[in-house]
């Protein structure tokens, strides 16, 4: 399914339904505030929606299934109706979420944890929606997120093997390749430096992993690595659009097409 999308960049709004997401956490709540973001974005440039009702920012509370359900299934229907020819993306690690998702008319499933859990995996080899699939570092329920200035550098080795690792498990479950996108999770477990080092290894990264440039999906939007990498540490998210339109002008001429972001210019 990406092939067509991804003939020229494709901007995927964030339209976060959560009340403690790192960059706008609360705003988008209540379903006509989450309709009027999704018009802008879609204004703005997306092309495909990415819903999230699990904030994954650092130290969030996980949340269940039946509290993420209850936040989109008000939302779904509008967007449906609305917004007819845009296509909706579910950010989710639940499977009975992402099942209902599907049911809903959801288009790609885009998993945090790369499908790791047995029944996400199962459910991506039953049907034949997209895929994302992100390299994360978790502990226990949550996510594993060493102190971010930790000065013991650290190449991007590490994280390129586990994205990897979830690569080979989808060939593994049978799953056509050209139904995946493969995120590297800029700042999931990873340092500034592990994340500078990553973010140079770009230009190797696809024949490192013998994956097409136009099949990974880099969510660097608003992230704290851009604000370091500036020099403007204690830039608040919102603060950081330019930065981020920066880091995809720079990753879109190595050749990456696909981008999750909170704004798009």
């Amino acid at each position: 399914m990406w092939a067509e999308l991804t003939s020229r960049p494709l901007f995927i709004g964030i339209l976060n339904l959560t009340p403690d997401s790192f960059s706008d956490g609360g705003q988008f709540m209540d379903p006509g505030s989450a309709l009027a973001q999704a018009h802008l974005l879609v204004r703005s440039g997306a092309r495909m929606l990415d819903l999230g009702a699990e904030s994954t920012r650092p130290g969030a509370a996980p949340v269940d299934a039946a509290t993420e359900w209850a936040r989109l299934e008000a939302v779904l229907p509008l967007l449906a109706a609305d917004l007819p020819d845009i296509p909706l993306s579910l950010d989710t690690r639940h499977a009975e979420v992402a099942a209902r998702g599907l049911a809903a008319g959801v288009a790609v499933i885009n998993d945090v944890t790369g499908f790791t859990d047995p029944p996400m995996l199962e459910l991506a080899q039953s049907s034949s929606c997209g895929l994302i699939a992100m390299r994360s570092r978790r502990r226990g329920e949550g996510f594993h997120m060493p102190p971010y200035g930790d000065p013991a550098p650290k190449g991007p080795e590490g994280a390129i093997a586990e994205l990897a690792l979830i690569r080979d498990r989808l060939r593994g479950a049978g799953i056509q390749e050209g139904r995946v996108l493969l995120d590297p999770g800029f700042g999931f477990g990873t340092t500034y430096l592990e994340d500078l080092a990553l973010w140079a290894a770009l230009s190797r990264l696809p024949s490192a992993l013998g994956w097409p440039v136009d099949r990974f999906c880099l969510g660097i939007s608003r992230k704290r690595f851009l604000a370091v990498r500036a020099g403007t540490p204690d830039l608040p998210p919102p603060g950081r659009d330019g930065l981020s339109a920066a880091a995809h002008a720079q990753a879109i001429h190595l050749g990456y097409r696909v981008f999750r972001t909170h704004a798009i210019g």
